[in-house]
């Protein structure tokens, strides 16, 4: 089994996740991932400045003001965020990454790589939970 593929089994194994990128706009990815994992039973946290709640929901501004360390981190913001994102994750001991499909760069795998973060691309939360 390839190394996606492995941290793909154990992070839809853990049940605390966040996305960066959630949006109450029903139509962008942010939204839909953040609705698919609740719909699947995990609990989830989204983290977006632009915004104070989805759906009744507090929506935070980083990872450092979540209440709880979340397990997994679902990704949809472009590279240029992402990369702060992966220096973020690794200082705060999150080790599990899932970026969404135009949400890293060769840069930002790099760097997750030299982290020692456990990472999913080339795939979507969406397809994988059957949406």
């Amino acid at each position: 089994m390839d190394e996606i593929m492995k941290n793909k089994e154990e992070m839809l194994k853990r049940k605390r996740w966040v996305v960066v990128g959630a949006t109450p706009n029903e139509e962008k990815f942010g939204y839909k991932i953040y609705k698919t994992l609740k719909q699947h039973e995990y609990e989830v946290w989204g983290i977006n400045p632009k915004y104070k709640e989805l759906e009744g929901e507090t929506i935070y501004p980083s990872l450092d003001s979540l209440p709880e360390k979340p397990e997994c981190i679902s990704v949809v913001v472009p590279p240029p965020v992402s990369i702060k994102l992966v220096e973020e994750a690794a200082e705060n001991g999150i080790e599990y990454i899932w970026f969404q499909p135009g949400t890293y760069d060769n840069e930002v795998l790099q760097k997750a790589r030299q982290l020692n973060l456990k990472t999913v691309y080339n795939e979507c939360v969406l397809v994988t939970l059957g949406h």
